[in-house]
């Protein structure tokens, strides 16, 4: 990769990371990674593809919820501690202050009809960008002729979500024959 592929034309400030992150919190009200991805990668330019990829592969192996974790490792990339304190005060502050504003407008308006169809809605809104996001992180990969991953990837779709193996025994399986694999065969 040349420079400019590895760096961004434009270091964020800590004033644009937290804005950054705010915009995406609120855009992606149950599912923030397809807008996180979206923002950096796409509008900001901040992250190549592969380069989020990474940084997500990341956020994954660590304990808690992935786009919290990768917000802190994007900020921390670009601004250090202060760097990831302000991406996760940008990503978490809006919806928890949305959430105890809809818990009370449930307490008090919960057996509207609509309110439930309404979070029907966006739930199904949800899925459908997490697909999205699915699908343009996938294109890197293929594109580079990686079949061994997705193909990992798609057994262990298989044994889970339509085998019903229990996710431990699938993991302790799929991790060492993934790493025996990337191992043998670069």
């Amino acid at each position: 990769m040349t420079p400019s592929e590895t760096t961004p034309a434009h270091r964020p400030s800590l004033t644009e990371l937290f804005s950054a992150f705010v915009g995406v919190s609120l855009s992606g009200f149950g599912g923030a990674l397809p807008w996180a991805r979206r923002m950096i990668v796409d509008r900001k330019g901040w992250m190549t593809p592969d380069e989020f990829n990474e940084a997500f592969s990341l956020s994954q192996f660590l304990p808690g919820p992935n786009v919290v974790n990768f917000s802190v490792v994007f900020g921390s990339r670009f601004g250090g501690a202060a760097g990831a304190f302000v991406a996760l005060i940008g990503l978490m502050a809006p919806p928890v202050a949305i959430v105890m504003l809809l818990g009370l407008f449930y307490f008090y308006y919960g057996d509207v009809p609509a309110f439930g169809h309404a979070l029907t809605g966006v739930a199904a809104a949800a899925v459908g960008l997490l697909v999205a996001t699915v699908a343009k992180m996938l294109l890197p990969l293929f594109r580079s002729g990686a079949i061994v991953g997705p193909a990992v990837a798609a057994v262990a779709f298989v044994a889970i979500g339509l085998l019903q193996f229990p996710l431990p025994w699938v993991i302790a399986v799929l991790a060492p024959v993934s790493i025996a694999i990337a191992w043998v065969w670069p």
